[in-house]
């Protein structure tokens, strides 16, 4: 969702619901192969950012707002399974729906973001990709998103929220960057609670946080039917404390973590390490 870890980052630059669409920002918007004129599709500050993943692009502005490896590295993580309903919760500009969907060809994914301006730029994206069949963006918030896309309809959930606690660090001036990066009245339990009540009984959710916040999202897991099954840490270098955590839950799962080996992206030299070259591809 946000613009985090950038010392991460790649060296180049940086069927759904069977309920009609409830204005999804994507459902009519259609345009011919933008490879005949890219720049048609982009607003005044835009820029196609690859994706690094099938020669797919996203849609950005650089003063607004950029995806990071959290958001490749979730993606990867959650590994939808064939025939997965999916929901990105707060899809920003639809990075992580876009590579679930590729990752998974028969997985659909509805995306979910309240910023009107951002869930534009996702819905092009969508369209330059030619992915509409398959992924659907909706300008909502994720807190009411049931009551529009159906309660328990998904399989999957995913969400990299924001991780600055509000009025923990000095904001910025600008309101959609502000929003992307601080969590405002969003809380873990929020986006909990907004996961539980989209999935079904057994679905899962995934998501990345913090590493010295990870109690906070495992308790607003628990408080809402979700139970922590797998545990991926994320290091810069090996031997240093997560930055980190990737966390899967189940809904109405029982008690048992199983934790996964630790995620290294750098070698000790400063080079990107192979298994975030697997992520990658």
């Amino acid at each position: 969702m946000t613009e985090h870890m950038k010392d991460a980052l790649p060296p180049s630059d940086q069927t759904h619901t069977e309920l009609p669409p409830a204005n999804p920002v994507g459902a009519a918007f259609r345009r011919p192969p933008c490879d005949t004129g890219s720049e048609s599709i982009l607003k005044e500050g835009e820029r196609l950012d690859d994706l690094q993943r099938d020669g797919m692009k996203l849609i950005q502005r650089p003063d607004v707002f950029r995806f990071g490896t959290d958001s490749v590295i979730l993606s990867d993580f959650a590994a939808p399974r064939p025939k997965d309903k999916a929901v990105d919760l707060g899809c920003g500009t639809g990075a992580i729906a876009l590579l679930m969907a590729a990752r998974q060809p028969k997985a659909t994914v509805d995306a979910v973001e309240i910023q009107s301006e951002i869930a534009d730029m996702a819905r092009r994206s969508v369209a330059y990709n030619h992915m509409e069949d398959r992924v659907r963006v909706y300008n909502m918030d994720m807190r009411e998103a049931w009551r529009t896309l159906g309660a328990g309809r998904y399989t999957l959930a995913v969400c990299n929220p924001p991780y600055g606690r509000q009025g923990a660090a000095l904001e910025s001036a600008n309101e959609a960057k502000r929003l992307a990066r601080h969590e405002g009245d969003l809380t873990p339990g929020d986006i909990a609670r907004a996961a539980s009540m989209l999935i079904k009984n057994g679905g899962r959710f995934c998501v990345v946080y913090p590493a010295p916040r990870a109690f906070e999202m495992m308790r607003a897991m628990w408080e809402n039917h979700l139970a922590p099954k797998r545990i991926r840490t994320v290091h810069g270098v090996a031997g240093r404390p997560p930055k980190f955590v990737l966390m899967d839950a189940v809904k109405g799962g029982g008690e048992g973590l199983h934790w996964l080996e630790p995620l290294v992206l750098r070698n000790e030299d400063g080079s990107f390490s192979e298994e975030w070259h697997r992520i990658y591809d």
